[in-house]
């Protein structure tokens, strides 16, 4: 039995060398291609750790709903260099060019940002939503973004802020933080006002006198109830 394999094996030896080698590339081909993508996935890796991510959205404060504003955030994992924005309207007419007009007033959304770390946020200035609500619900603006990342990769993004998206919110009560804080600063206030003398604290104060008065009541109580306690 042995034998016949090893003539089997002698005979076919070109083919089998064939088949071997075939295996071997093709094992060899797919090593390199896992690889390869082994090594892209790294350095995908990598750029996410230093890539930024601009994000510009419009929120209330939290004790007015109707006093909006855009907060710009870097919601990246790298800082932000170079930043420049430029900004136009859609649709709104006057109404959106002076929505914009309040919006742009804080400066860094007219002459851009040198550097902006991770997870950093600012804020352009506010409008008021209940003056010419019907004409700023209606307004699209738009906000072109350009910066860079630190190792010079650059991006741009265009970013679409639909005023009326707000259109139909509204708030019940105060946020917790918010009436939480406004608390504490009443406290703050008082304990303030105490502690200076501009007022004083309201006490009553247990004299000896007073004392001595519950005393002889009790003493008078317990006499009474002893010649009740005879009479009986």
């Amino acid at each position: 039995m042995l034998s016949e394999t090893l003539a089997y094996l002698n005979s076919n030896s070109g083919a089998l060398t064939v088949v071997f080698t075939a295996v071997v590339t093709i094992s060899t081909v797919a090593y390199a291609i896992l690889t390869w993508n082994l090594v892209s996935e790294t350095r995908r890796m990598r750029e996410v750790q230093t890539e930024p991510k601009i994000e510009i959205t419009l929120n209330s404060l939290d004790f007015a709903i109707n006093i909006v504003r855009l907060y710009v955030r870097n919601i990246g994992l790298g800082p932000a260099k170079n930043i420049r924005f430029t900004s136009h309207i859609t649709s709104g007419g006057k109404a959106a060019e002076k929505l914009l007009e309040e919006f742009n007033k804080t400066n860094f959304l007219k002459v851009g940002l040198k550097y902006f770390g991770p997870g950093h946020e600012l804020h352009s200035g506010y409008t008021q939503m209940t003056k010419d609500f019907d004409a700023k619900i209606a307004s699209v603006l738009i906000y072109d973004v350009e910066y860079e990342s630190v190792t010079g990769k650059k991006y741009k993004d265009q970013i679409t802020i639909d005023i009326s998206e707000r259109k139909g919110m509204n708030q019940l009560g105060k946020p917790n933080l918010y009436a939480i804080a406004k608390s504490i600063e009443a406290i703050q206030k008082e304990f303030s006002h105490v502690v200076s003398g501009f007022k004083k604290i309201h006490a009553d104060v247990y004299t000896t006198e007073d004392r001595d008065i519950e005393k002889a009541d009790e003493i008078d109580i317990i006499e009474q109830m002893e010649e009740e306690k005879k009479n009986s």
